[in-house]
């Protein structure tokens, strides 16, 4: 991993004393008991060197907890047709997995899928009615998670708070490993929910404030990056073993990350804010390097938390500009992100891939769908900090509006009757596009940006907030969509959707600043209405 060289133009004559060494922040607080040496800031050449390898290592084991919420996301897709009670031959697309991002559609087209010894031994035969609540739960459950989850991360820290809401996924997976009836399943994906919506708050949280502003964004993807990973994952491992040997397999997950969380520091910004300075700087040489100038660091720290005061109520969000503003453009990206019509292409991928002539079996366009995502998103984290957050969403939103258009003239042409055969490419071609954009641009950017827009004293109340508008359009999508396929027919809903792009790139290009390079200062300044 490289290093990055900061040069120190000067220095006070009080930072050192008669041995040449630096003082620690904590002897800068006359803290008698702060004698560890990792706390100074030794200098080669007037240089310090600031290290990025254990900020990408902090920020992958907190972002176990969106591979966790991945993996519970995406299980309803290979699980439900083995527990789902006959006839099988009924049971056709109706299944939804709600996802952060989107909703991923059970194309179950097979006959044969529920007959499987894992099926009969398993002693689980749910009603359509039942399949339905136990692919709704998550998403209610992430619902109620996200709020207290800003209270909490407040009140014990950002990693105290990781640990303390990684215990339902373990508990959540437990029993719906050992579950006998569909009440233990309603349990366990309930709860499942309630730690994804946690962990999407403080998981973002986290990283945003352990990361350098140079890469920052990059970090910021990988909470995207590592959901659809999880979801990936399911559909691969899903494939193969039963529905038992999958949830074992996920339970792994959440204990690698409750492990994975003993090991890192709590945010040096958390600390500083509760005073602990030494702490604070001990958590920065642990996560930037032993040779990182942590004074330098704190200080910037600190600055932001002067500007921000003292920890603000509920009403102090609606009553800052900055922070309205900022908590106005978080609400909407999450808006646009569901809204921009992901669920319907996924839940159409199946038949789009049967149109153009193609015998994938569901399972594998599944598996394609995942692997696009993880893909992209991957490409995206390399491009955040080049091409900037707000290129990408306008280049993604442009995109996906395109796409959406000429899937709603492609099924009005369909559904009217038209011979489509000469053009089933056409669609087939759009849904690979429509995902390609979707991960680089309004897929990762919206949970990125949530966390660089708020100061601290608002941020774990603003992000809570921000996530549960996300789970609530992601409710609103699922339960609405079918009732808006049979209203409006699959055109005008592939054209809504268009239209909710279209004006998310009308509102971000005249709305919406570029935060790539910019620190917190800098971007509150925007949102205080001072350019």
């Amino acid at each position: 991993m490289q290093e990055k060289v900061v040069t120190i133009s000067q220095m006070s004559a009080d930072s050192f004393k008669g041995s040449g060494k630096i003082k620690t922040v904590s002897q800068e607080d006359n803290d008698p008991n702060a004698r560890n040496p990792m706390l100074y800031d030794p200098l080669q050449d007037g240089a310090v060197r600031t290290s990025k390898k254990m900020q990408y290592v902090a920020a992958l084991v907190v972002c176990l907890g969106a591979v966790a919420a991945g993996t519970a996301l995406a299980w309803t897709s290979p699980v439900l047709p083995q527990i789902s009670a006959p006839p099988v031959e009924a049971i056709k697309d109706t299944n939804a997995t709600i996802t952060n991002s989107t909703t991923i559609a059970n194309a179950t087209t097979t006959t044969t899928t529920a007959a499987t010894p894992a099926a009969e031994s398993s002693g689980l035969q749910l009603t359509l009615e039942q399949q339905t609540w136990v692919s709704s739960l998550v998403a209610i459950g992430a619902f109620f998670g996200a709020l207290p989850t800003g209270y909490i991360a407040d009140a014990i820290g950002r990693r105290y708070t990781a640990l303390v809401m990684d215990v339902p996924f373990i508990v959540a997976w437990l029993a719906i490993i050992f579950a006998k009836s569909a009440g233990w399943l309603y349990f366990g994906r309930f709860v499942i929910g309630v730690s994804t919506g946690s962990f999407c708050v403080v998981a973002p949280m986290y990283i945003s404030e352990i990361a350098e502003t140079s890469i920052r964004g990059t970090l910021g993807t990988l909470f995207q990056l590592l959901l659809t990973f999880g979801i990936l994952l399911v559909y691969l491992i899903g494939a193969v073993v039963s529905w038992t040997t999958l949830s074992v397999l996920c339970l792994m997950v959440p204990i690698a990350l409750f492990i994975g969380m003993l090991i890192l520091p709590e945010t040096p910004t958390y600390l500083l804010k509760k005073g602990r300075r030494g702490d604070a700087a001990l958590s920065l040489k642990w996560l930037w390097g032993r040779y990182c100038d942590s004074r330098s660091a704190i200080q910037m720290i600190q600055t932001d938390l002067d500007q921000a005061g003292d920890d603000a109520s509920f009403l102090d969000l609606f009553r800052n500009p900055a922070a309205l503003k900022g908590l106005i453009i978080s609400m909407l990206l999450m808006f646009f992100q569901q809204f921009s019509g992901i669920n319907a292409v996924i839940f159409y991928t199946v038949p789009i891939f049967q149109s153009a002539g193609s015998t994938l079996d569901p399972s594998v366009c599944s598996i394609i769908v995942g692997f696009v995502q993880v893909v992209m998103t991957l490409t995206s984290s390399f491009l955040i900090e080049r091409a900037g957050r707000k290129v990408l969403l306008l280049f993604s939103s442009t995109m996906m509006t395109i796409c959406l258009a000429i899937l709603g003239v492609y099924f009005q042409m369909k559904d009217g009757g038209k011979d489509v055969s000469s053009i089933g490419w056409l669609p087939l071609l759009c849904v690979v596009l429509f995902m390609i954009v979707f991960s680089i641009g309004y897929g990762p950017i919206p949970w990125l940006m949530m966390g660089e827009l708020f100061l601290p004293d608002v941020k774990a109340t603003a992000v809570a907030l921000t996530v549960m508008s996300n789970w609530f359009s992601v409710f609103v999508v699922t339960k609405c969509f079918g009732s808006m396929i049979t209203a409006w027919g699959s055109d005008m809903t592939f054209w809504f959707f268009g239209f909710c792009t279209l004006s998310a790139t009308l509102y971000v290009a005249f709305m919406v600043l570029e935060t790539k390079g910019r620190s917190s200062a800098q971007i509150q300044m925007w949102l205080g209405g001072n350019k």
